[in-house]
This record gives C-alpha cells, structure tokens and sequence, in this order.
C-alpha cells in the first residue's frame, strides 16, 4: 500500500479540529487558491506516481476526442483507447506482486475462483476533464459549502463537488453519494443478470428514467428542494412485468428523506414505501443488493460512522467502454463466479478509501461498509461490505466511462458478488440492448416523476 496523504493534502490538522466540532464544515480559504494549481479543479492530486504507472493529469479532452467517431447519444460507449493491450494480467499465481493495490474483496475473488478469475491492467489515462462550469461551482463550494442536521444535509451550490478538500468521512461521503458530477437526464433499458452458483441465471430488465434539475448543462444553483427524480418500470421477469417504481431525493436526508412510491400492476393502485433505502431489497434483484448499495452507495449515510482511512493506488475498473459493446453476447460475458475478465478494463489510480461502521443501536445488514473513491471524479468504483461479525460477506464494483455527451463519467455495468452464495449480479447490462444510454436529452420534467407519473405509466 503506498503511504497515506492525508498530510499531503493539509487534512490532518483539520481532521483533529472535526473532533472538537463534528457535522462542521470547516472551510479553509486557502482551498479555493489550491484548486487548478497543487490540486485539479474538482480537488484530485494532479501529479503522476513515481514509477509513472500513474500518469500526470491531462484532462486534454472535453467531449469527443477528435479520432473518436461519435453518432451521438444512444449509441454503445466508443473506445477512445481500441488498440491497448493490458501492460499485465494479474492471476491467482501473481497475486502476491500486486495485494498492496487490491481491496479485500479483490482478493476473496481470486481465492474463491483461483483458475478463472483475472484482472487484465491496462495503461492509466486521466484525459477527460470537466467543462468551466462545474470548476467554477466546485470553487464556489471551496468557499461555502458546509454540512447541516448532523451530516445529513448539504448547503452549498449546485454543478460542482461538494468538498473538493474532504476534511470527515460524512464530507467524503457527500461527495461520493449525492452523483453531482453526474448527467443531467438518463433513459435506458437494462437488462439485470442475477447468475447463481452452478451458472443458471435470473433475468431481469428495467426501463429506467432519472432526471437531476440542479445539473442541467451550464447551471450553477443552491442545494435546496428536490435534487434528482428516478422511475423504474419493471419489463422482466414476467410476473412483474408493469411494476413501478419512482421517488425524489432531496439535499437534505434528515430534513427531508426520500420519498418513494410502487404501483403495483395486480391491484393497479399506487403506494408510498415509507421508508424505502437502507438495507431494504432492491426491487428485482432477487435480494442480491440492497437498495443503498446501487452505484455503491446511496442515500442517507446516518446509520454508519463515517471516517476517511487514507488515499492509495488501487487497480480498479476505468474507462470500460469494452465492457458495453454491442458485439459482446450475455452469453460469452456471463460466467459461472464473475463475469469474463477479457471484458474487463482495470486500471492504477489514486482512490480514497472511506469506511463505514455500524452505529450502536442502529439495523442494518452490513456491519461494516468500505468505499474506493476515484480522486479524479469522487466516484465510488470499487466497495465491500462486511457483516454483522466483521466478516466480508459482498464486494461490488461500477464499471464507469466517460459520455461525451454528457461531459461526464458515466454509471454503467455493475458487478455484485455475494461471497457467501457464490453467485453475483450484472445490473445495468445494455450490450443486447438497441441502444445505450440517453444522456442530457431534454424532455422530462418533474411532472414524469412521482405518484401521478406511476398512475399514468400504469394504465
């Protein structure tokens, strides 16, 4: 494991102020006058490693990079990188070169399927930057982003990082969990492979619509009132083909929880699930994942202590554009175990790690919670999650690309390994799909969003 930069990056004086004032927002003027100089504009250590397998941060590209052929928005992720070849590929045999870089999860993977499971490392590319818009939000945060009711809310701008110099584990968390680099709109049917441990598979597939207003191309706001809208219409398995599911985050998980609501296509009546998140089951898959843990984690993070365990180099999934092309079948990329590591793209970067721990008095099925965070988008890519005796028991991974259309990177495959049972979930599948993602098309409004949108989709 390389050392810690806590100190590097001036948080250690700041983390012991935390203490004397937890849920404070510490603002440092001095951050604001960091950002595009010793850190990027969103707060990532702009610098290379020192063997060089990290490169320096380019952010040479906004957009389609000029050799890439782009049609546009729905069409399967184009490699910007298609003639590559993995510098190595990292092997049960060779594990040991390598486990300073590799999660606990990582490497449960490979003891559990030594033979097949491997992790094809390509080249490290940080070439994608952000447009002015959100470095400009992400300074105006530098300045006045703070933490309200106990961590559970943020106030600050819309369009940028929350806390591009995290200084607690709930800001980190903010950071990671409330997508604010994330597209403006998304429309896309996926299909859902819940895959057990003898190689039989359970399909599911979801027409999924989620609009965030505050990040409209462009749009720099304040953190008030809803923050994003989702909708889920359940297209398989058949015996919940009509099913909906729809609901509105908001900025402040305490003030105002996520509200959720299901039409139920037998009794064609609309209902609120109070409550919904945490550890209840994510709808259609076979209780595989829970409802925080889609793109890691999501939602509020008040049952947990949250505390920042340092900065390293990890191997972790990076520009997978392979891994969503429309010539790779389901049934040459579903294995019994994992999926199959040719389709696989990992790369070195500098990841936070962020740990969770289980409040006493408070439920949930994971005792214990660790997120990998990329530096350079505070995206979470890499989690495991442990349970109730400490014991790693799922580790998950998102498989993310950056959208030119969007200008951002975007949530693709996710992978969900059960430890336990041996089988995993491939969510968000969309390789036997006609199209990919549709990103930052207008057209949804709030109005598509909610339990009056459920009646009507309904019918």
């Amino acid at each position: 494991m390389t050392e810690t930069t806590l100190a590097r990056h001036g948080l250690a004086l700041s983390l012991l102020l935390m203490v004397a004032a937890p849920g404070v927002a510490l603002a440092e003027p001095a951050d604001v006058e960091r950002l595009g100089k010793d850190l990027t504009c969103v707060g990532a250590d702009p610098s290379g490693n020192a063997d060089g397998s990290i490169p320096p941060f380019s952010g040479k590209w906004l957009g389609v990079p000029p050799h890439v052929a782009f049609k546009g928005t729905g069409q399967h992720p184009v490699d910007p990188y298609p003639d590559e070849k993995p510098l190595f590929v990292i092997t049960a045999d060779n594990l040991g070169q390598y486990a300073d870089a590799l999660s606990d999860g990582q490497k449960a993977l490979f003891k559990l399927y030594p033979a097949t499971f491997r992790m094809p490392v390509y080249p490290s590319h940080r070439d994608f930057r952000f447009d002015d818009a959100v470095c400009q939000a992400t300074r105006e945060n530098a300045k006045v982003a703070r933490l309200v009711d106990d961590g559970e809310g943020v106030v600050g701008k819309t369009g940028g990082t929350p806390f591009p110099v995290p200084r607690s584990g709930l800001e980190l968390l903010k950071n990671a969990s409330t997508f604010t680099l994330r597209a403006w709109t998304e429309e896309y049917i996926s299909d859902n492979a819940y895959v057990l441990r003898d190689g039989n598979i359970n399909w599911g597939r979801v027409h999924s619509r989620n609009l965030a207003p505050a990040l409209e191309p462009g749009k720099v706001g304040d953190t008030v009132g809803n923050s994003s809208f989702y909708l889920n219409e359940t297209l398989l398995p058949q015996r919940d083909k009509g099913e909906i599911n729809t609901g509105t985050e908001f900025w402040n998980d305490k003030a105002e929880p996520r509200q959720a609501w299901r039409y139920d296509p037998g009794t064609r009546r609309v209902r609120q699930s109070p409550g919904y998140g945490f550890d209840m089951s994510f709808p259609g898959s076979g209780g595989s994942i829970t409802v925080d843990e889609v793109r890691l984690f999501n939602g509020s993070g008040q049952r947990y202590d949250w505390k920042i365990v340092g900065k390293r180099e990890m191997f972790i999934p990076y520009n997978a554009y392979r891994l969503h092309a429309p010539d790779l079948k389901y049934a040459d990329l579903l294995m019994p175990g994992h999926i199959n590591p040719q389709a696989m793209r990992y790369e070195r970067h500098r990841v936070w790690e962020l740990e969770g721990t289980l409040k006493p008095g408070y439920r949930h099925l994971y005792g214990k919670r660790k997120l990998y965070i990329d530096e350079d988008t505070w995206f979470p890519m890499l989690a495991d999650n442990y349970d109730s005796r400490g014991e790693l028991w799922r580790t998950s991974m998102v498989n993310y690309f950056y959208a030119y259309e969007s200008q951002r990177p975007q949530a693709g495959v996710g992978l969900y390994h059960d430890l336990n049972a041996g089988s995993y979930l491939a969510f968000n599948l969309i390789n036997q799909q006609r199209t990919g993602y549709l990103l930052n098309r207008p057209g949804f409004s709030p109005r598509d969003f909610g339990p009056e949108a459920a009646r009507r989709f309904g019918q």
